[in-house]
Parts: structure tokens; C-alpha cells; sequence
């Protein structure tokens, strides 16, 4: 059972309804600006395990994410990424896997600590369960693709997906950055336009699919991303398990 305590924080699974229907209200205030917005809540939710970071101080829920886990590629069509994504690609992959969705951390709370249990918590699991390859779709907020220019070019330039896992178009709605953008990324802008979430995972060795999706519901623009256990630069995995434990 997973449960991690690194200084003010924990981070442990969801045990009750209750708790899931905490998470999804955090995550309907950090997707959608306010709590009063329809709840997020989706069929997936009855299919993962949600992990919640809490402060221990004041018992407040900061930050939440589910998780699917999947045998291999084989089962990548039961993962929510497969709803935007053409992902036949990937069923090649024989490994174990973990589909990470719904990151979010309460806007109100600025600390960087928090991120780093939530990947402790991760890399806790990853090791536990033997996973080779998580993946998800990162989102970048609005669905504007030229606030983010630089961002898309700089994923364009040194992250897209190698080509035996690169994901298709399958949304009705997609942004072709690989295929329109013939600028040269700033590198400093690109980083500050790129989500947290993106940032750590590129930091990994993660990449991207070749395109990203307009996704109008949740108002967001987001990628395929995908991360090799193995592909993981020895001293990162060496920080993440030193969070982890």
C-alpha cells in the first residue's frame, strides 16, 4: 500500500469514496477556476487508484493524480489516453505500464515540495510494481497554441516520440506542431511556457506525440507523453528514489 511522509507532506492512496470525491473537487477547481463548476468526474475513475498529497499539518488535500495500470501494450486501448490518440503503436510494448491522468495541484498552494513527493510517490510505485513505461497526456492551459509557440517548438526540436511508439491522429481537433512550426525555439520562454508536469518528464528522458489535441472540454491543449523507466538518466533516478524513501 502505498504511503510517503517527506516533511510537511504525505502521500498515500485514496481508501474511500469520499476521499476520490475530495480529489475530484480539487481537480474541478484546478481545471476549471472554480469549485462551483460541474464536478470532474469521469467513468475512469472507477478503473484507478487515485493518490492524494496531503498537507499533514492542516490535513488539506494539495495536490492528487490517478493511475491505471496495465499489464502492457497490449491493454493500451482501455487507457484514456486511447479516447485522443491512436496509440496501435504501443501495443507492441511488452512491459509493464502505468497511465498517470488528472495531475493537479491546488492553485492557492505555491511549493515546489509538493511536486517532488508526488513524483517520489510515483517512482515508490514504478519500483514496487515493476513498471517500464508511464505515460499520460500533459496539458498546457487554454486551447490557444500560439501562447505556447516556443514550448511546441522546442518539443518539435528535441522530444518527439522515436517512431516505433509515436502516436497517430485520432481527435477530431489537433494542432500539427511538427508539421507547422519552422521557428527556432527560446529556449528560456519554452521552459517557462511548459507545464510543470511536461518539464519533469522531459527532464526524465520522456517524449511526446508529434501533434497535440484541441480539447475544448477540459480547455486545454495537451500531448502524448511517454516515459521509459530505462531511458531515465542514473543520477535522476538516484534523486527520485532518494524522494521516494
Amino acid at each position: 500500500m502505498l504511503s510517503l511522509r517527506k516533511g510537511r507532506y504525505r502521500a498515500r492512496f485514496a481508501g474511500t469514496q469520499a476521499e476520490v470525491l475530495a480529489a475530484q473537487r480539487l481537480r474541478t477547481l484546478a481545471f476549471r477556476g472554480t469549485a462551483e463548476s460541474d464536478l470532474d468526474a469521469d467513468p475512469f475513475d472507477d478503473l484507478c487508484d487515485h493518490v492524494l498529497v496531503e498537507d499533514q499539518r492542516s490535513g488539506a488535500l494539495v495536490c492528487c493524480f490517478r493511475i491505471l495500470p496495465l499489464t502492457g501494450g497490449r491493454e493500451i486501448a482501455r487507457s484514456y489516453s486511447a479516447q485522443y490518440y491512436e496509440l496501435s503503436a504501443l501495443e507492441a510494448f511488452e512491459g509493464r505500464m502505468v497511465e498517470m491522468g488528472r495531475f493537479c495541484i491546488d492553485p492557492a498552494v505555491k511549493d515546489p515540495d509538493i511536486l517532488r513527493v508526488a513524483w517520489g510517490a510515483m517512482t515508490a510505485y514504478v519500483d514496487d510494481q515493476n513498471v517500464e513505461m508511464l505515460f499520460g497526456c500533459s496539458s498546457f492551459h487554454g486551447t490557444d497554441a500560439e501562447e505556447y509557440l516556443d514550448a511546441f517548438a522546442m518539443l518539435k526540436e528535441r522530444h518527439i516520440a522515436p517512431k516505433r511508439w509515436l502516436p497517430k491522429v485520432k481527435a477530431p481537433k489537433v494542432f500539427r506542431f511538427a508539421q507547422k512550426l519552422r521557428r527556432k525555439p527560446d529556449a528560456r520562454l519554452a521552459m517557462l511556457r511548459m507545464p510543470p508536469l511536461l518539464r519533469t518528464y522531459l527532464l526524465m528522458g520522456g517524449w511526446v506525440s508529434d501533434h497535440a489535441v484541441v480539447d475544448s472540454h477540459m480547455n486545454t491543449l495537451h500531448v502524448f507523453t511517454g516515459l521509459e523507466i530505462s531511458a531515465i538518466p542514473p543520477a535522476r533516478k538516484r534523486l527520485l528514489r532518494a524522494t521516494a524513501t
